[in-house]
């Protein structure tokens, strides 16, 4: 039996996937015909310019802000009650590995205690409803490193290697305990690296295609042999939306791309692609590659089997890497100003001036 949900609180939600998310839900095939709320504490990666068109259609109407922290109970209590939400899709994480190494103690407290934060105050707003659902948004980061041959799945033991996939892996602890100890409806989902629009240009794809555009270094750590197995975030969203509406309770469901890339082949990739629409020669940027020593923990190679989503629940992919890297690439070129704005930090002031909070 398909889940229907009124209103839905989106944590997170003026962050890359969590946006990507909103958007993708106010689609009119996906069925959803109900509210959501965008909670988000808009640190340096939580952007409102990224729901333009979202607030202006259905502001005030089908969708609302609400500037908050996840660990802050007393208002999150006050948002579940003021709405009458019936889910939650969690996606508010610190995610940036590097920032990890460098400040584990935001990712242990927005990671762990913000996730604990909200399915305290699920549990104590829905009571013994189970018309409701907590969906947890995590990571393969996860499951550690991989040799060169195998997959994760959802049986494969956790074994994180950094500060931010330890703190995933205690938060996708912390729900499964939820599920199990207290009846609570949960569901979780774990995905590889995304890519799409929206992110903020400190992750790899973004961060090549600006400095491609501006000629200065491409860093890649160790000797850029690292695979990621890469996923469109809109084929992600549309697992998160399917396993919300259809997924077993007390499940996890791996979601990816099948679509492993060493890190040097991908950036030549990203080249060729940027220079065949900018028209900069490919031998000035290849020139700018700039190999950086590895960092501490560095995962070798990642790859999901996600054929328990695909088996049960008829989950597929629908755009393809080169498709996907196209309209990534060409996003962030036709977004320049965005991306101006973001990296210098003036998005800020783009919000103060054109987005009242309600």
């Amino acid at each position: 039996m398909e889940r229907s949900f009124g209103t839905i609180l989106v944590t997170g939600g003026a962050g890359f996937i969590g946006s990507n998310f909103i958007h993708y839900l106010f689609k009119p095939d996906t069925g959803f015909t109900g509210r959501i709320v965008n909670l988000d504490k808009l640190t340096y990666a939580g952007n409102l310019e990224n729901l333009t068109t979202i607030d202006k259609k259905f502001g005030g109407k089908r969708y609302f802000f609400e500037y908050a922290d996840i660990c802050d109970r007393v208002k999150v209590d006050e948002i579940l009650k003021k709405y009458s939400i019936d889910a939650i899709a969690h996606f508010a994480a610190e995610s940036h590995v590097d920032r990890s190494i460098h400040g584990p103690e935001d990712f242990i407290r927005t990671n762990i205690m913000g996730t604990f934060t909200l399915l305290e105050a699920a549990r104590g707003f829905w009571k013994d409803r189970k018309d409701v659902l907590f969906h947890h948004v995590s990571t393969d980061e996860v499951y550690g490193s991989l040799g060169d041959s195998g997959f994760f799945n959802e049986d494969t033991p956790y074994d994180p290697r950094s500060p931010y996939s330890a703190s995933k892996a205690g938060s996708d602890h912390l729900v499964k305990a939820y599920w199990h100890t207290y009846g609570l409806p949960t569901t979780i989902t774990n995905c590889s690296n995304n890519y799409g629009p929206y992110q903020f240009p400190e992750k790899l794809i973004p961060l090549m295609i600006s400095n491609m555009r501006i000629g200065e270094a491409l860093p890649i750590y160790g000797d850029g042999k690292n695979i990621r197995d890469w996923l469109y975030v809109e084929d992600h969203n549309s697992a998160v939306w399917l396993v919300m509406k259809q997924g077993g309770l007390g499940e996890t469901y791996n979601v990816g791309g099948e679509n492993e890339w060493e890190n040097i082949k991908l950036l030549e990739k990203l080249i060729d692609i940027v220079a065949s629409i900018t028209h900069i020669p490919v031998e000035k940027i290849c020139s700018t590659i700039s190999y950086v020593k590895d960092r501490p923990g560095h995962d070798r190679r990642y790859a999901i089997d996600c054929s328990k989503l695909k088996q049960e629940l008829g989950w597929r992919q629908s755009v393809n890497f080169e498709e996907g890297l196209k309209k990534t690439v060409k996003w962030y070129i036709f977004n320049e100003e965005w991306v101006k704005r973001v990296q210098s930090g003036k998005y800020r002031d783009w919000m103060e001036k054109n987005y009242t909070k309600r």
